[in-house]
């Protein structure tokens, strides 16, 4: 049984084995950011857009609370 297997198996170990370690780091060391190097800089008009989507959820809180405040007075201690 195993000399059936013998010559399949040393081809797959010699051959096969190697050349997918090869590729396979290669891959991973093509797809993995560079050690040492800056994150990607984000573009200052996402980050602007972010700053006014804040600001505007920050406005709509505070005028929640305002509501809550004038409809229900003690609000804020209850659990």
């Amino acid at each position: 049984m195993w000399a059936a297997l013998e010559a399949p198996l040393v081809v797959f170990l010699v051959v096969v084995v190697p050349i997918w370690l090869v590729l396979h780091y290669r891959s991973k060391r093509q797809s993995a950011p560079e050690a040492g190097s800056p994150p990607p800089a984000q573009p200052v008009g996402e980050l602007a857009e972010l700053w006014q989507t804040a600001r505007r959820m920050e406005e709509r809180i505070r005028t929640l609370e305002r509501i809550l405040d004038a409809d229900t007075p003690n609000w804020r201690g209850r659990t």
